[in-house]
């Protein structure tokens, strides 16, 4: 590991900024975060990026960026800010993507973190750095990258499969594989050098994420942020569905303006009526 970038120390502010907005208005937090239905129905996939962003507690966001500190500097220092930047984005996107893959039926799956894009930085490193280590947390030991990378692969399938825990293994797995792939377009000598390790990370992720596309029932996902939904609903009947709680909701808001007056309403309130409005503008 070398020393952070200046590109690395300002997606760290960026992703401190976002989040504490985040920590302080749950409306920004919903607005920004993943959500399958907003994605799929809405079309908003400017949430494929802001939900990298954002993060459940600080915890979660202090864990992740102790992580892309100790990880970004290998990358940015040898490839440059520029490459740098675009393994970064796409493994963030492209780990969200695979987590759209396996909650398409979930409507109300949602999902926050930097997790992919900070595993798509390690991967990348794992491909295109035969000799890179994995430091373990104040522990003065590491293991090679490519025992990490196998390790790492196994987990993620395990997790995605079992659902024991409220990780987003295939945000993860997602991220770590288009991360290693994006490295490897950049600078195509690494597969000759390090192609037992890349083969050994790339064919069973390859092979899991095909299972996943064509057999989807063999999954039993949940997550901590995973509700209950009906997976007979087709996506009209989610449209529906969706258009009918909302306008629920905004009757109940309307008919409290009647009665108490437009003063009586929350700040949630207030930001939905504003989001209502703009629609049938």
């Amino acid at each position: 590991m070398t020393g952070t970038g200046i590109i690395g120390i300002i997606l760290i502010a960026a992703n401190i900024a976002f989040s504490y907005k985040g920590f302080t208005d749950q409306l920004f937090f919903d607005r920004y975060k993943f959500e399958v239905d907003k994605i799929f129905i809405n079309k908003d996939y400017k949430r494929l990026i802001t939900s990298g962003f954002l993060h459940v507690n600080w915890m979660h966001l202090i864990f992740n960026m102790f992580s892309l500190y100790f990880f970004s500097g290998l990358i940015e220092n040898n490839m440059g800010g520029a490459k740098f930047l675009i393994i970064y984005f796409a493994s963030l996107v492209g780990g969200y993507l695979l987590s759209l893959i396996v909650h398409r039926n979930h409507g109300d799956y949602s999902s926050v973190g930097a997790s992919g894009a900070i595993c798509g930085i390690i991967f990348a490193s794992i491909a295109l750095f035969p000799g890179f280590g994995i430091g373990l947390f104040f522990l003065p030991i590491s293991i090679p990258g490519w025992l990490f990378g196998i390790v790492f692969v196994l987990y993620s399938i395990y997790g995605i499969k079992s659902n024991t825990e409220n990780i987003g293994h295939e945000v993860h797995l997602g991220g770590a594989l288009i991360g290693m792939f994006v490295g490897i377009l950049m600078q195509p000598s690494a597969f000759a050098e390090n192609y037992l390790t890349i083969l050994i990370i790339a064919v069973p992720s390859i092979a899991f994420i095909y299972l996943i596309i064509t057999r989807p029932h063999i999954l039993l996902i949940d997550n901590y942020f995973f509700k209950t939904h009906n997976e007979s609903y087709s996506i009209d009947d989610k449209y529906n569905a969706e258009k009918n709680n909302r306008q629920n909701e905004i009757d109940k808001i309307l008919d409290k303006i009647n009665k108490k007056g437009m003063s009586s309403l929350s700040k949630k309130e207030k930001e939905l009526l504003r989001e209502y409005s703009k629609t049938i503008r």
